[in-house]
């Protein structure tokens, strides 16, 4: 008998998700040394080598890929069980798995975690930042509870419940003449120079549909995977880029930096709060939406 454990899936889903065992060990909540044991131990357990360890680099073996889907289907089966079991206890309690997208997570996590910690002191919140494709199918596969993200998603096997709108401003370089008088048009000539993020970031859709007819030109030769970044160029003179409200506040401590408003209506995007339609933990994720709703806008916009 084979005899693999739960510790050891979740371990081998990790190293795979991660590529890098340093990484798959924080993801985990272990120590370095203790997943490659369990990993060593697994791969003896099965007669194979699952992974190709390489310098820094670390390559899934063919077995290794065979395997992956059906041990993620085993461990999301499992959270499964482990949610349903939760049925009848108080909300908000115990381990709660919330994804949250980049553009949202470093200026609303600083107001909603002191909240949540007041109001569940029993609650084990484990935070998970990325992208919203990443948190709509880790949702769907029960790797998350819950995710924070921005409208719309059009994904009908979730429930997605609008927290708040943020508007949007421009990020431009201090001192530059084609933005001495705003507001800023969203058909200015200016916003050629609109610098982007990375595909699979919703913040560069919305910036390509504040632009409306201008084409940026700049998003040829730049592509950003934080906003951080993006400000740190424009403030070097590289370009413009959009900016939510909830960032204009932490943005205008950086130098040689400037934001302006848009023209009205000014353009924004709708926060929200989403989950899937398994009603295990819907009442949970509503109380966890008035929370967040309950949050003073001004204070986020600060």
């Amino acid at each position: 008998m084979i005899g693999l454990t739960v510790r050891q899936m979740q371990y081998f889903e990790a190293l795979a998700q991660t590529r890098h065992f340093g990484r798959a060990a924080k993801l985990a909540g272990v120590s370095q040394p203790a997943l490659s044991s369990q990993i060593a131990e697994m791969e003896l357990r099965l007669n194979c080598r699952l992974f190709e360890r390489g310098g820094k680099s670390v390559r899934m073996t063919d077995e290794a890929l065979a395997m992956l889907p059906r041990i993620e289907r085993i461990l999301a089966d499992i959270r499964e069980i482990e949610t349903t079991a939760r049925r009848g206890r108080p909300a908000m309690e115990g381990r709660f798995r919330l994804g949250i997208i980049p553009t949202v997570a470093p200026y609303l996590l600083p107001h909603v975690l002191p909240e949540l910690k007041r109001h569940f002191p029993a609650l084990q919140l484990e935070l998970r930042e990325a992208v919203t494709a990443s948190l709509v199918e880790d949702t769907a596969l029960g790797k998350l509870d819950a995710f924070i993200a921005a409208l719309p998603l059009d994904q009908p096997g979730l429930i997605a419940e609008a927290l708040f709108s943020d508007r949007f401003f421009l990020a431009v370089p201090a001192g530059d003449p084609a933005f001495a008088s705003p507001p800023v048009p969203p058909e200015s000539p200016a916003l050629e120079r609109l610098m982007l993020l990375e595909e699979g970031h919703c913040l560069r859709e919305q910036a390509l549909a504040v632009c409306g007819s201008v084409r940026p030109v700049a998003m040829a030769s730049y592509g950003a995977t934080s906003l951080t970044t993006l400000l740190q160029m424009v403030a070097h003179g590289l370009g413009v880029t959009l900016i939510p409200e909830m960032a204009a506040g932490p943005a205008s401590t950086i130098p040689d930096l400037k934001i302006v408003p848009f023209q009205e209506p000014m353009p924004q995007r709708t926060i929200c709060l989403a989950w899937r339609r398994n009603k295990v933990r819907h009442d949970e994720c509503v109380e966890l939406a008035k929370i967040i709703r309950g949050l003073d806008q001004a204070v986020l916009a600060a």
